[in-house]
């Protein structure tokens, strides 16, 4: 796996998290990356962060990590604002190195939000 830093979708990220008000989302805590390599045949993006007993150990908050997989550059630019929504849709409230689960970030909910970001750009 090879990994970089992708500073174009973390300002299209950015610009996601303001259009729709995530206020509990520290983009000073966010950052996106890109991945090449991966076996993964379904996997689009991901999210990762610290563990709490990670936090601890490194006496630090939690930070939340997009990874962007080889197949999503493949995708329209709306299919790839719906992934970021999604993804950003995982990070919970608190902020604190958890995750939404799949029963929260549900395709009906980023489709909402898809198409408020939409109609405010």
């Amino acid at each position: 796996m090879q990994y970089e830093l992708a500073y174009d979708l973390q300002d299209r990220t950015y610009a996601i998290i303001d259009t729709l008000g995530f206020e509990h989302v520290d983009k000073d805590r966010v950052s996106c990356i890109r991945s090449r390599g991966s076996r993964s045949r379904r996997t689009i993006a991901r999210i990762h962060t610290l563990s709490k007993a990670m936090q601890l150990g490194m006496n630090c908050h939690a930070h939340y990590v997009i990874e962007f997989l080889e197949r999503f550059e493949k995708l329209s630019e709306d299919e790839q604002t719906q992934v970021i929504i999604h993804e950003l849709l995982h990070i919970p409230k608190t902020f604190g190195g958890g995750f939404r689960h799949h029963d929260y970030v549900a395709k009906k909910r980023v489709d909402e939000l898809f198409k408020r970001y939409q109609r405010a750009v």
